[in-house]
């Protein structure tokens, strides 16, 4: 052999090594996410997986995820926004009023009756996001803001149909702004993240919980609850975020692709996914007999009554905290929902 031919052998051999080097370091962008929820949860099933799915199609799979659902070591609903800031994972999917207090702008979307609809509540906080509450992102990407289906009271002993009804009762509480409103109806509210719920529950260390109809289903709360109110006099919400170093450290072209899958085309999907996720928990109820209630006009008005002066209570709270134009958020709020309303129609 030449030594003109083994000098062209081993440069295309270098050539070989190098381009599959290439390739491989291409397929190594691996990103990190993680959420509270269960992996039978539809945040899960429905949203998380297939969005991960989506952003790893349009990069031709050079993207690819390491999702932790809640239950995993990186799954607790505390530390989702201190771990992607930290850039412990890249993604995380949160609850705002867990911990309280870091997302006051956001979570007056929490007050009672703003809103019952989970695409309402949505619509308000992405239309409201750049004007508004941009600030409370810093270190950020924002990918998406929803809100759940309107919350119920859910009890084991006790059925719930009047204010009289919640006085003493000890009632898990989402977000600082529920908690408000379950102390000014009477209740006791007991700050716990939802993967602890079931566990107090049969315990008897509360007495209920307020959530949308879903958990009921993805934590198998119809086995330790016994009363459901449709009460539908709050929201909560959550945020789907990105480490913005992280975010803006990738191509251009993956950048693109994870706004594709993000934004506009993501927060329109929440109405009908709420219903479709809170359809189960329902079903699991009737199934076990449990009783199910709904607020009556005339108890739903007696209630709107007596949160008059907790909204504004929380809202002055809220401005002496530093937001100075809470009230101003929280009218925005009420508009960008009738305006949602009104465009349904």
């Amino acid at each position: 052999m030449t030594s003109t031919t083994t000098t062209a052998l081993l440069s295309a051999a270098l050539a070989a090594t190098f381009t599959v080097a290439g390739t491989a370091a291409a397929a190594e962008i691996r990103l990190t996410l993680s959420h509270f929820l269960p992996a039978v949860h539809g945040i899960h099933t429905d949203f998380i997986v297939p969005w991960t799915e989506q952003v790893t199609e349009c990069t031709g799979g050079e993207v690819t995820f390491e999702i932790y659902p809640g239950g995993t070591a990186r799954g607790s609903v505390a530390r989702q926004q201190e771990q992607v800031m930290a850039g412990v994972v890249d993604i995380a999917h949160g609850l705002h009023g867990i911990p309280r207090g870091r997302f006051p702008r956001t979570s007056l979307i929490d007050l009672p009756f703003l809103t019952d609809d989970a695409g309402a509540a949505t619509h308000a906080l992405w239309t409201l996001y750049d004007d508004y509450l941009a600030e409370e992102y810093s270190g950020l990407k924002v990918l998406a803001l929803h809100a759940h289906n309107g919350g119920l009271i859910h009890t084991t002993e006790r059925p719930v149909e009047t204010m009289e009804d919640l006085s003493g009762l000890r009632i898990r509480t989402p977000s600082p702004a529920v908690s408000e409103m379950l102390s000014f109806l009477g209740a006791s509210p007991q700050g716990l993240p939802p993967g602890e719920v079931y566990e107090n529950l049969q315990r008897g260390v509360i007495d209920g919980t307020v959530f949308p109809w879903d958990p009921v289903n993805s934590f198998g709360l119809a086995e330790v609850l016994n009363h459901h109110l449709e009460a539908g006099v709050y929201t909560v919400s959550f945020f789907f975020v990105m480490n913005q170093a992280r975010y803006e450290a990738l191509d251009e072209d993956i950048r693109n692709c994870i706004d594709e899958a993000s934004g506009d085309a993501l927060v329109a999907k929440f109405d009908q996914w709420w219903d479709d996720w809170d359809a189960p928990g329902r079903e699991a109820a009737e199934a076990r007999g449990s009783e199910i209630r709904s607020l009556s006009d005339e108890e739903r008005e007696r209630w709107r009554e007596a949160l008059t002066p907790m909204i504004e209570s929380y809202l002055d709270t809220v401005e002496a905290e530093g937001v100075a134009n809470a009230r101003e958020i929280y009218e925005a709020m009420q508009a960008a929902i009738s305006d949602f309303a009104d465009n349904a129609d």
